[in-house]
């Protein structure tokens, strides 16, 4: 694993929901904000992203757009007022069915795929925590291929629905978010995280960890991966990321431990070893002083949240 990976993967639960949406004229959507992160990706025509407190967005063909903070917003055929705003549709109602395109104004018409992944943000990995309210990922801008490929990808197998639709429209969503977030740090060059991921030394030491977060690290064998001194690796890491080489290993096995009480039903035994813990005793005293609980009451509220959120599962 590596740490975009093990960053989405912490804080993913259950699939991504979508819909398709056929539209035209004059049409104005809300949807409010959600404890996840929100997309769109335009397929055809154009139209206006317009964040709760922030400036409205433009959007053509191929565009793609993520709120990785489930900011509230409008979709809209213009850049509407405020009058115009207040009196959007809420989504729900406005895309099943998806209405159909006006004839009148063929030329307008504008077709999306508007969805929601569900995250637990209560152990989010700081990359994420970093993502700014809105992403736009415009297609007429230097787009990263498999970004484009996925978006292509999407479009014929929504357009077609052929055997394993379902599952492939599930993959598919799945690779768009994290080439999404590749987007994102590929043009965030002053972001904290981009310069982590794009430094040497760092980034060694947390290919190694997220390969194996149950190893017996300290910071001379961290060191050792990264083909630095001890001080230099731990002045580095210390600086960019902003905890100490063993303050990050403690905090990703326990946030690692975290997703397998949730995602899992292996017994705690088997996640204290997975997480690098001798024991499940060791295992509960750390969880509980970081995360104020125990690892089975955790896992219990995680199932009573999943249980309430069947669409979503």
């Amino acid at each position: 694993m590596d740490v975009v990976s093990d960053a989405i993967s912490a804080v993913r639960v259950g699939r991504p929901s979508f819909d398709r949406v056929r539209v035209g004229g004059d049409w104005c959507a809300r949807l409010d904000s959600y404890d996840g992160a929100g997309f769109h990706v335009v397929l055809k025509g154009t139209c206006w992203l317009l964040p709760d407190g922030g400036a409205p967005v433009a959007l053509g063909p191929g565009d793609v757009v993520l709120l990785p903070h489930g900011t509230g917003h409008v979709i809209a055929d213009s850049p509407a007022d405020a009058a115009a705003v207040a009196r959007a549709v809420p989504f729900s109602l406005w895309s099943e069915p998806a209405p159909p395109p006006i004839p009148s104004v063929a030329e307008r018409e504008v077709e999306m795929v508007c969805g929601k992944y569900r995250l637990d943000r209560s152990h989010a990995h700081p990359l994420l925590a970093e993502l700014p309210a809105l992403v736009h990922l415009p297609d007429r801008a230097c787009r990263r291929p498999e970004l484009r490929s996925a978006v292509d990808l999407l479009r014929v197998e929504i357009d077609e629905r052929g055997p394993g639709s379902a599952v492939a429209l599930t993959g598919l969503l799945d690779l768009l978010l994290v080439y999404m977030i590749r987007g994102w740090l590929a043009r965030d060059t002053g972001g904290v995280w981009s310069a982590v991921l794009g430094d040497p030394v760092t980034s060694a030491a947390l290919r190694a960890l997220h390969s194996d977060p149950a190893a017996a690290w300290t910071v001379d064998r961290l060191a050792a991966e990264a083909g630095v001194s001890r001080p230099t690796l731990a002045r580095r890491f210390s600086a960019l990321v902003g905890k100490s080489p063993m303050a990050y290993v403690t905090w990703w096995r326990l946030t690692r431990a975290a997703a397998l009480l949730r995602d899992t039903g292996d017994p705690l035994a088997a996640v204290a070893r997975r997480v690098g813990y001798g024991t499940p005793y060791a295992l509960s005293h750390a969880f509980r002083r970081e995360f104020g609980t125990t690892p089975g009451r955790y896992r219990a509220a995680a199932a009573t949240a999943a249980n309430a959120n069947p669409r979503t599962q």
